[in-house]
């Protein structure tokens, strides 16, 4: 569908910027007033949409089920998080130059990994550079061993794991199991601030359209025609005379820092970072998302990770111990009922999207081969 992609930039960007002119250029109970929490709402499931785009780029169209790019999202917002930290400098608790917690937990000096984040544009670099140099190796070490299926995911959820438990410890320096909290500003600007909400918002929007756009045209370049090859038949890529784990390593590490940048826009519109955005449950649920929204096709991801976080937030308001066997069921029904999400709906399939096995009465085995 032709209009897919401009109606995907017009509702993200266009909603962003409505949403922020409704908050910034009505008075606070009118009834086109929207409240600042709203927007900071809203910005949190753009990031997050940001983070299903990045999954839906390597298990749409690579066929890399990933169950750990939370630990890329999350390194990211770290990285952000120790920017803003450094911008309280003596205002915190025990107005010493160092974070509140170094000097509760006897900290003599900054730790050397920390030097730089006084500056935004480093605290960008670091946020992209080490979750791609992270995900480069593992990718490395993964894709010329020829690990894939659920060998791969298991190892994905491994890795968010083992940097959960490790980013828990107090001495690795990074605020142990409280994380990094207390942010007061970015740049100069107050993260109070109305403007400084809605600013954050629209930044938002604009770096998922960019790289929605990106994502787009590697899609649907040579690149992402192999991509799509080695998803379908591996082997015979292979036999063609192509490199599968070259083209695999190579949109896996992009997907990384996609989902790196998402995290770093994501920590200070929510104001704290902690270990729990390493748990695996996070990334089972960006799986989630792009399932809802239709796997291999960008703007489903999209579509998913806004639909199920705002129906995330409204249902933990009511039932909140009902909602994981909410997720849950949600997931069950679109594996069963809806195979191509909810964009499969609206249009047919295209050559790009993963094909839906067919099950035969007869034989109880599916069309590639496999028992059902």
């Amino acid at each position: 569908m032709r209009i897919a992609t401009p109606l995907t930039l017009l509702l993200v960007l266009g909603g962003a910027l409505l949403l922020a002119a409704l908050n910034l250029a009505t008075p606070d109970g009118g009834a086109l007033h929207v409240p600042t929490y709203v927007v900071s709402l809203v910005g949190k499931y753009l990031s997050f949409a940001i983070l299903a785009l990045a999954v839906d780029l390597v298990w749409g169209f690579a066929g890399i089920l990933s169950l750990g790019h939370a630990a890329f999202f999350a390194l990211g917002g770290y990285a952000m998080g120790m920017y803003l930290l450094r911008q309280i400098g003596t205002r915190g608790q025990y107005g010493n130059v160092l974070p509140d917690f170094m000097v509760f937990l006897n900290y003599k000096a900054l730790p050397w990994y920390w030097e730089g984040f006084d500056w935004l544009g480093y605290a960008m670099l670091m946020a992209v550079v080490v979750p791609g140099a992270l995900a480069a190796v593992f990718g490395w070490l993964a894709f010329r061993s020829r690990v894939s299926g659920v060998y791969l995911s298991i190892m994905t959820q491994a890795l968010t794991y083992a940097l959960l438990l490790a980013f828990f410890r107090n001495d690795m320096g990074f605020g142990g199991n409280n994380g990094l909290t207390d942010f007061k500003e970015l740049l100069g600007f107050p993260l109070s601030a109305d403007t400084t909400r809605c600013a954050l918002l629209v930044a938002t929007a604009l770096a998922l359209c960019a790289l929605y756009l990106m994502a787009r045209w590697l899609t649907r370049s040579r690149f992402g025609k192999v991509l799509v090859a080695v998803r379908d038949a591996e082997s015979r890529t292979r036999f063609l005379g192509y490199r599968p784990e070259h083209y695999k390593l190579v949109v896996w590490t992009l997907s990384a820092v996609m989902a790196a940048i998402g995290g770093a826009l994501y920590v200070p519109q929510v104001g704290i970072i902690n270990p729990g955005e390493f748990a695996p449950q996070n990334s089972i649920e960006a799986v989630i998302w792009v399932a809802v929204g239709g796997r291999g096709t960008l703007h489903g991801a999209i579509l998913g990770a806004v639909l199920v976080n705002a129906a995330k937030t409204i249902f933990t308001g009511q039932l909140p111990e009902l909602w994981l066997f909410a997720l849950g069921g949600l997931f069950i029904a679109v594996t069963l009922f809806l195979p191509r999400g909810l964009i499969g709906l609206v249009r047919p399939p295209r050559p790009t999207e993963p094909p839906v096995p067919h099950v035969s009465e007869d034989t109880g085995v599916r069309e590639d081969g496999a028992k059902a």
